[in-house]
Parts: structure tokens; sequence; C-alpha cells
């Protein structure tokens, strides 16, 4: 596996907030990005125009569906190279509080934020790993939440997805250990993107911002630049680890 820079970087979800940013902030360090995108390819076609350096390449699959999860890890491994890094970055996040739910919109939440946050990461990682054991290591990095740890009443599924996450993050940090494949976790708070603007207007935006001391909300970038601390060789002893991204709005033991 080379290390530093001319890494070739798969990023999950990068056609818009944390995924985009982290796919400029890998580019940016010179490795070939490939830019994986689950239904906007005009989104991930623009992330892809904005990088700097050559022989990036976006890549399209519903991640709730096994077989386009698996030609699309090989498809990135082949245009770029092989994979030395996965960040496994897409998600959903869908309201469904359980007194206001019915029954069958309770089965369609749950169902459909498992396979993409929890599995279809999990599905990613298995067909991404193939390509690192290959390659003699690898890295990967798999953006969880604060949500795992502190509760998410209004997204039960998103929260017990991004806890599932954790505990996948540290399964594999120890089955991978040995084939030098490191496997971290981010757990943002709030942070401005496209994804979280319907929570961040208003009195909302006040609310997040009153509940870290920095009084603030983290940009995309800030959570990118932990992803890209991560990859990195010199994080290599930090496997396992789940590195907080929150401005101290929630703190754990």
């Amino acid at each position: 596996m080379s290390s530093g820079s001319g890494r070739s970087v798969l990023v999950t979800g990068a056609s818009r907030g944390i995924g985009a940013a982290a796919a400029r902030a890998f580019a940016a360090a010179g490795d070939r990005v490939a830019v994986h995108y689950g239904r906007r390819a005009d989104r991930a076609e623009e992330v892809l125009a904005s990088l700097p350096g050559e022989a990036h390449v976006s890549v399209g699959a519903e991640l709730a569906d096994p077989d386009a999860v698996r030609r699309m890890v090989d498809g990135a491994a082949d245009a770029l190279g092989g994979i030395d890094v996965l960040v496994n970055n897409a998600g959903i996040f869908e309201a469904h509080p359980v007194t206001e739910t019915s029954y069958d919109d309770w089965q369609r939440a749950w169902r459909r934020t498992l396979d993409v946050n929890l599995v279809g990461a999990a599905n990613v990682t298995w067909c991404a790993v193939r390509h690192m054991v290959e390659r003699g290591g690898g890295h990967v990095v798999n953006v969880s939440s604060r949500g795992a740890f502190r509760g998410e009443p209004s997204h039960p599924a998103y929260g017990a997805s991004k806890a599932g996450l954790v505990s996948f993050t540290q399964s594999l940090a120890q089955a991978l250990g040995p084939h030098a494949i490191y496997v971290t976790a981010v757990a943002p708070g709030f942070t401005d993107t496209d994804m979280a603007a319907e929570y961040l207007t208003g009195d909302q935006l006040e609310q997040r911002r009153a509940e870290s001391p920095l009084g603030r909300i983290a940009t995309a970038d800030e959570v990118a630049a932990a992803i890209v601390f991560l990859a990195s060789p010199a994080a290599e002893m930090a496997s396992g680890t789940v590195l907080d991204v929150n401005g101290a709005s929630f703190l754990r033991m």
C-alpha cells in the first residue's frame, strides 16, 4: 500500500456535504478520488470538476443494493488502480418519531435507514477490503455521529445505525489489524451541510450553536480534516478509535 499522497480513495456519499469536503481534502493532498453518489450524478460531476489533480472518477450505486455496491467498488478500484482508503460517509436522516409514525412508515424508515447507513457500509467495506488485502493494507474511516451515543428521539433508526457503525468499526479494527488495515470512525455533531439544513434555521440554529461551548457548529471541512488524519499513516495506532467532532456539545466517557 502506498502511503501519504498518491493513494486511491473511495468516498461514499461524496456528492455533497461531508463526503464532498472529504473528497476535496484527499484530492488536495495528492490522492486519486472516486466520488460515489446514490442518485444525483449531476452533483457528483460538479464535485469531480472541483477536485484538484487528475485521474479522479465518479461512481454510482444505490447502497441498499448489494450487487450494485460490488460493481461500484470494483469499478472504482479498476479506475483508480486499487483502493487504499475507504470513507463510509453515505447516510440518510429521516424523521420517524415512534408515537407519531404509522407502523408501515416505521418499518419503511428502519429498513431504508439500516440498509443504507449500516448494511450498505458493511457491504462496501467487504468489497473494498478485498482490494486492500491485495495491496498489502489500507484505511477505513466510518462516519458515525454523536447520535450513536446520546440518542436520536425523532430519528431512532439513524441513532441505531450510527451506533452499529461504531461497533462495526471496533470489530473490523481487530479483525483487519493483521492485514495492516486500520479502521476508525468520526462522530460529528450537527454540521453545516445540505442534509442538516432543515434543522439549522432560525431558533433551531441558535439552539444547536448553544449546545457547544464554542458557540457554533462544525463545518464540513473540519470533519473532513479529521477523516483525512485518521486515514493517514500517523493515525495507525488509533485503529479502533472513534474521534468526536462535536465542539464538546456532547461528552462521553
